[in-house]
């Protein structure tokens, strides 16, 4: 009896394995699509701000309606399907909630109804920080969608600990499954603190007004669910590069290093869905979340980025590193990423007034997650069923997050000259009144390396779609966990 229940279980935790890795297909699919089309919306504003182009556009309301549309995509579909994806990858003993499998489902009619808004005729952009919205019901609706979907992806139990299970599944380092619960844990809080935010607005507000109050507190959240995720994937590049020892991976930081700093992220999150009760017109609100993201994210990124350094360093110095780890490409992506995060930190230090320094910042800092979830999409097909790719298409894939990053690094070093010497945020075609040679120098470098990082997002669709015509269905021996560590495209 107790062997017929064990496989009865066995076949349960296979059959369990099997539909994580549909959703986690689905998730990867909607975040890759989002990204596609967020990256041609950033074409255009891309030429919408270079001097020769800017003046082509008498209407700054159409390109602001494809700025909304593309913030996010990038920012809110992008980052977190393919956090959900990762997360449906995290091996659990307990089977998903039923909900989570229409859920990617929901996230994909949220993105069609906030492209079919884009195109409703009279529809409001509104510029709110974080998360912008057209002021449509169609586009809020796609968005409640979208919350939806995550929601019933990340509320589910295996974000709880000790769920997880150390064979059957993709064998991820404990500390990318810590920051991968504390990223579910973040979007949860977030999607609480919009509702509760929603819930105490005052009625009668202009647009702008209601929807930048709406958005403020749960997207300042969001950005710490960004930055876990991201912390998650960089604890994956480094396993890969450090290599393995008997078979197993070698986390590049011990777990109750990794709990200690993930908690001291998300912890202070707790109180986020509490503080719009105090009053979301005042100071207090305001004030407050402007100080958590200030003083919140630094310190566990920071710490969390030593120890990643120091392990590879620490390899290199004792000989355990494999050949060619330096110029793999889950090193050059993580190595890439961290540059901006760090060119993040110190842009937005440097923040002094509603200037293009802001988007600076912010453009280094969310290229930053791009760059790395970038890195390490290619062994995610692979772990979800799709053939390595051909050597040439390998090459691609190694130096392609360094070229994005670059791109963004040039792209917001521009942004900062021109914001130093004064040059307006939030203007766009006409609205853009250039009055110096510094801000004119520092929107053209902007364009140059808006160019760099949109030839890196072409880059990237050869590689997804060389991938994608070679897809597979897995047996049971080709689902191993090699994609985490020495994979095939990181030597190429």
């Amino acid at each position: 009896m107790s062997t017929s229940g064990e496989h009865r279980a066995a076949v349960g935790l296979e059959v369990a394995w099997q539909d994580d890795r549909v959703r986690a297909r689905e998730w990867i699919f909607l975040a890759l699509a989002s990204l596609f089309l967020a990256g041609v919306l950033a074409t255009g504003l891309v030429f919408a701000r270079m001097p020769v182009f800017a003046t082509w556009v008498t209407d700054p309301a159409f390109f602001k309606r494809c700025l909304v549309v593309h913030v996010d995509l990038a920012l809110v579909v992008w980052f977190h399907a393919f956090a959900a994806a990762l997360f449906a990858l995290v091996p659990s003993r307990v089977r998903s909630n039923p909900i989570s499998r229409h859920a990617s489902v929901l996230g994909g009619v949220g993105v069609v109804m906030m492209l079919a808004a884009a195109g409703v005729h009279g529809a409001r952009p509104v510029l709110a920080n974080y998360v912008p919205v057209i002021d449509h019901p169609l586009y809020v609706g796609g968005l409640v969608a979208i919350g939806l979907g995550l929601a019933a992806t990340f509320l589910d139990p295996k974000v709880l600990p000790g769920t997880e299970r150390a064979a059957g599944g993709l064998s991820l380092p404990a500390a990318a499954i810590v920051g991968l619960r504390a990223c579910a844990v973040a979007v949860l809080l977030a999607l609480l603190t919009f509702a509760a935010t929603r819930l105490v607005i005052p009625a009668g507000l202009a647009p702008e007004a209601h929807w930048e109050i709406v958005m403020w507190g749960g997207g300042h959240v969001l950005q710490f669910a960004s930055v876990a995720a991201m912390l998650a994937a960089w604890t994956i590049l480094v396993a890969q590069v450090i290599g393995r020892a008997g078979g197993a991976p070698v986390s590049p930081i011990e777990r109750k290093h990794a709990l200690a700093l993930f908690a001291l992220l998300v912890t202070p999150l707790f109180a986020a869905p509490l503080l719009p009760f105090t009053g979301v017109t005042g100071a207090t609100y305001h004030v407050t979340f402007t100080r958590l993201m200030q003083f919140g994210i630094a310190p566990a990124v920071l710490g969390y980025l030593a120890i990643l350094v120091r392990s590879v360093l620490r390899a290199r110095r004792e000989g355990a590193l494999p050949a060619g780890a330096l110029s793999s490409g889950a090193f050059l992506g993580f190595a890439a990423s961290a540059a901006l995060t760090l060119v993040g930190f110190a842009l937005g230090a440097s923040i002094r007034g509603p200037n293009t320094t802001i988007p600076a910042h912010y453009h280094a800092s969310i290229g930053a997650v791009t760059v790395s979830f970038m890195a390490l999409t290619v062994p995610v097909l692979e772990a979800l069923g799709f053939k390595s790719p051909s050597r040439r298409v390998a090459a691609i894939a190694r130096v392609q997050p360094m070229l994005l990053g670059l791109g963004q690094l040039v792209f917001a070093i521009g942004f900062a000259l021109a914001g130093a010497h004064g040059m307006r945020r939030k203007a766009y075609g006409g609205e853009q009144v250039i009055r110096t040679w510094a801000e004119w120098l520092g929107l053209g470098v902007m364009g140059v390396g808006g160019l760099v990082a949109v030839v890196a997002g072409v880059l990237f669709l050869i590689v997804v779609g060389a991938m994608w015509r070679r897809r597979l269905v897995p047996t049971r021996d080709q689902r191993g966990d090699a994609w985490l560590l020495a994979s095939t495209h990181s030597n190429a």
